[in-house]
């Protein structure tokens, strides 16, 4: 396994790179902005009362106030793990991460008017988003934090939370998909430059013999709970198209594109909590 913080500064220059692209294709292309709209439509169709209660109740999981909260909670925790050096990243992560979205909002504004939508509209200042930001980092932050053996599935239960976190945020109609794209490679981004940070000095001084040695681990069981997060997703969605079969493949077939955005933003929310554990085992 490559530690070098160059490996590391290499994956954080990747998402950023994936995060203009994204930029590049919502704003600048046509088909792209075509995309990210029907995609949308997708989720704003699958709205109700309920549903929407739901969703707000996900999304106020990163308001100010919890997400303070959480990110002190990471922070103690690294203390009581004897792990310092992540006492100090984390907090940098999860603010560097967060202000940056903040900051790119305004400075990115955009209507980005589309008549696939009809009455939906979307604040110009809306990319990235704030709350798929927020979701990623502490959930990429919480993998980071967590011991050697319970990170495969604190990554699995990330991916889903940041996830869930976006799917809410798309169904309240506050922001576009590449929106939650965004946040989750700007989190990413940040992390992997926590994550260079802390093998530099790592290299540059070693910890105390007895200290930090933690039982290595496969790739395969690194991935296996991310893996089965996944199958899981895909049982459930299996389940409720054979509870209503004929709705749901109606649905499908008039939100197509729906299914492969949403598909796309589970993959990488997935991918980045899981990539990030294996990077971590020892």
């Amino acid at each position: 396994m490559d530690r070098r913080p160059q490996a590391a500064l290499l994956a954080a220059l990747g998402c950023l790179v994936a995060l203009a692209a994204v930029w590049a294709a919502a704003f600048l292309l046509p088909l792209g902005r075509w995309l990210d709209a029907a995609t949308l439509v997708g989720f704003v169709d699958l709205g109700s009362p309920r549903v929407g209660r739901l969703a707000d109740r996900i999304v106020s999981l990163v308001d100010l106030q919890p997400f303070v909260m959480a990110g002190a909670g990471l922070v103690a925790i690294s203390l009581a793990r004897g792990r310092p050096r992540t006492a100090i990243v984390v907090p940098l992560i999860l603010a560097g991460a967060n202000v940056s979205t903040q900051v790119l909002k305004p400075a990115l504004a955009d209507p980005r008017l589309s008549k696939v939508l009809d009455v939906t509209h979307i604040g110009a200042a809306a990319w990235p988003s704030g709350h798929a930001t927020a979701a990623m980092s502490l959930a990429l932050c919480t993998v980071l934090v967590a011991p050697s053996r319970w990170r495969p599935p604190v990554a699995a239960l990330g991916g889903v939370f940041a996830v869930a976190v976006g799917y809410s945020a798309l169904t309240l109609a506050w922001h576009f998909p590449s929106d939650v794209l965004a946040g989750f490679l700007m989190a990413a981004a940040w992390t992997g430059l926590g994550v260079a940070v802390l093998w530099a000095a790592a290299a540059r001084w070693p910890e105390r013999a007895g200290r930090g040695r933690e039982a290595a681990l496969r790739v395969r069981e690194a991935l296996a709970p991310s893996a089965l997060a996944v199958l899981g997703a895909l049982a459930c969605a299996g389940a409720v198209a054979l509870a209503r079969p004929g709705s749901t493949l109606a649905y499908a077939q008039e939100h197509t594109v729906f299914v492969a955005g949403a598909a796309g933003i589970a993959a990488l929310g997935a991918a980045l909590a899981a990539v990030l554990a294996v990077a971590l085992r020892r």
